[in-house]
């Protein structure tokens, strides 16, 4: 039995004004989620580039480094760029977890104060 999400208590009549976004758009508290968002995010991500592009770099113009043997047919080339999925996935789930702890409780307090009128 598939359940659904219950409607929204207000009307469409009682829904936030454009106003009343912009309000919460200019406000300090949505200006310290957008901060605590940024902060995060902007840093990994470059951080991530500049280790992605490293990565291609290398495999163009050092291809003597990359070719050296690691372990049998193992090589660094190999070893890096399955290191690459890995920072991948720990950066994802490094955000979810930051996500959930500083970001959600955030979000979740200015949505139910428009949601709520509050």
């Amino acid at each position: 039995m598939a359940t659904e999400t219950p409607p929204p208590s207000r009307t469409p009549a009682q829904l936030p004004t454009a106003e009343e976004f912009v309000a919460v758009q200019e406000s300090a508290e949505f200006g310290e989620l957008r901060r605590a968002h940024r902060s995060f995010a902007l840093p990994l991500t470059l951080a991530f580039i500049v280790w992605y592009l490293l990565y291609v770099l290398l495999s163009n113009y050092a291809g003597d480094f990359m070719g050296t043997k690691v372990a049998g047919n193992i090589n660094v080339a190999l070893v890096l760029g399955l290191a690459q999925f890995l920072t991948t996935f720990l950066i994802a789930w490094w955000y979810a977890r930051h996500a959930a702890a500083k970001l959600d409780p955030r979000a979740e307090a200015i949505k139910s104060r428009m949601e709520g009128g509050a």
